[in-house]
């Protein structure tokens, strides 16, 4: 039997009530509003970008933000290079040293993520400061760079309405346990296994 555009229609219709139905209820439900901690991990690509679309988001909203980047300090980065354009709205912090494998001097690489995690204590409790994207942070602590009960501790005493995104592979049991959400990116494809070089735009 062949169903006509008008029933398909019709049918579409009712569908989609009952989806709005659901969707409005949901919304008239989360009457709550704080200060978000999110958590971008996994080992596939995209943790840091999403973080950085929420800073581009922010700013839309005329929202000031700030910035610590963990480890990929040795690395110039598009997002540094568009997002220090706008030093009135954004604080841009480069606290790393490099990967890990490139570095291979684990005091140092402690030394540094210590010295940026100061410059995050301030800026928890900053309350002119809407969102702070910490990049890396999770590999950080899955390094043990950082004690994970401190940064923790130093997040959820922040400002009551200031977000906080955290991003990384291996993020710590603790640090998903503690958000409000948790995004795990898989690593199903990547040219860079197909032995082509990071590019301009899409990985820097």
């Amino acid at each position: 039997m062949t169903i006509s555009n008008d029933d398909k229609q019709q049918r579409h219709q009712r569908r989609m009530q009952k989806q709005k139905e659901l969707v409005d209820n949901h919304i008239a439900e989360a009457s709550k509003d704080k200060g978000l901690l999110l958590v971008n991990t996994g080992n596939g690509k995209g943790k840091s970008s999403s973080g950085f679309g929420m800073v581009a988001r922010a700013l839309g909203h005329g929202m000031r933000v700030a910035v610590v980047q963990f480890i990929k300090g040795t690395i110039p980065t598009g997002e540094e290079h568009f997002f220090r354009r706008f030093p009135d709205e954004v604080q841009y912090y480069v606290v790393g040293d490099g990967f890990t494998w490139d570095t291979q001097d684990r005091t140092q690489d402690i030394a540094s993520a210590e010295a940026g995690w100061k410059i995050c204590q301030q800026l928890l409790q900053d309350h002119t400061v809407d969102l702070i994207l910490l990049d890396e942070i999770n590999i950080v602590l899955k390094m043990q760079y950082l004690d994970s009960d401190l940064v923790l501790a130093d997040i959820a005493n922040r400002p009551p309405m200031q977000h906080v995104i955290m991003t990384g592979r291996g993020a710590p049991k603790t640090a998903i346990e503690a958000a409000d959400t948790v995004s795990k990116i898989e690593d199903v494809k990547h040219a860079f296994q197909a032995g082509i070089q990071a590019q301009r735009g899409i990985e820097l």
